[in-house]
């Protein structure tokens, strides 16, 4: 029987605007456009994995605003499980300002608002998970919640996953726990320069697919003239990574899945599929 998916982790609402080409600094350039969509790599990547097929269950906070107060509908309407999904009072919702340039790449500057709230209650959720669960991880919440939930999620027999993103050093057993830790290249050579080195790594190319504990998988080919927007590539690929893995399937399996799901996000607009907020 296939495990359940939960995600611990961010949730912003996403101010996107497209440009021709992103600024150098002390540069203005004009904008086209101005979308209101979902993001926070938390809520992005429990989307995809409920989008792969998995039960998911998301865990984190959102403002007493009306961002977060559409965001918890949204993903109701989903399918997901947002018993974990807590209103914290008086701080507004995670935001991030997205540029999107022609040529499909982005530069994102993230205001934490109510990520930054979570605390034990959160970390109570994953009392729930046992073995054949998979509990999803990335660094957009305080640091000291991620390495508690990993902790105690792996106490209890199940999966750990940490999407080292955006990198941080996380603690020697915290990473020892991960199976795997996610990385991209940046990341990898961050976290190659820290001297750490987790027992399980998976890192992710791009266009040149990604490497599982030297296990390699080609990428899903994406024609130029198709990529929209480069945004949630790597969310997708974290989500139904974790899918996969919860519903019993093996490396190359769960690592092709996670390739197509990232080839595809690159094709639409926004982290999300129809992401609208």
């Amino acid at each position: 029987m296939s495990g359940r998916v939960m995600v611990l982790g961010s949730l912003n609402v996403d101010l996107v605007t497209r440009v021709e080409r992103h600024p150098r600094p002390g540069e203005t350039v004009r904008g086209e456009d101005l979308q209101r969509l979902a993001g926070g790599k938390g809520a992005n990547q429990a989307v995809a994995a409920a989008a792969a097929g998995a039960d998911v269950a998301m865990v984190g906070c959102v403002g007493d605003d009306a961002g977060g107060t559409a965001y918890r509908a949204r993903l109701e309407r989903l399918g997901l499980d947002v018993t974990g999904l807590r209103v914290a009072q008086d701080v507004p919702s995670g935001h991030a300002l997205v540029h999107v340039a022609d040529d499909g790449e982005n530069t994102i500057v993230v205001v934490p608002g109510a990520n930054d709230a979570l605390d034990e209650r959160e970390v109570a959720a994953v009392d729930a998970l046992g073995p054949g669960d998979v509990l999803l991880l990335q660094l957009e919440v305080p640091f000291r919640v991620v390495c508690v939930a990993a902790r105690r999620a792996a106490s209890r027999g199940a999966r750990v996953v940490v999407n080292l993103a955006p990198y941080a050093a996380l603690p020697p057993d915290v990473l020892a726990l991960a199976d795997p830790v996610v990385v991209n290249e940046p990341e990898m050579q961050a976290l190659a320069e820290s001297g750490a080195q987790p027992r399980s790594l998976l890192v992710t190319f791009g266009a040149n697919g990604a490497s599982w504990d030297g296990d390699t998988e080609p990428a899903v080919a994406v024609p130029e003239d198709e990529v929209a927007d480069t945004t949630g590539a790597g969310d997708a690929f974290c989500g139904a990574l974790a899918a996969a893995l919860a519903a019993g399937r093996d490396r190359s399996e769960s690592l092709a899945a996670a390739l197509a799901a990232g080839a595809d996000a690159v094709r639409r607009t926004g982290a999300q599929a129809d992401p609208y907020l």
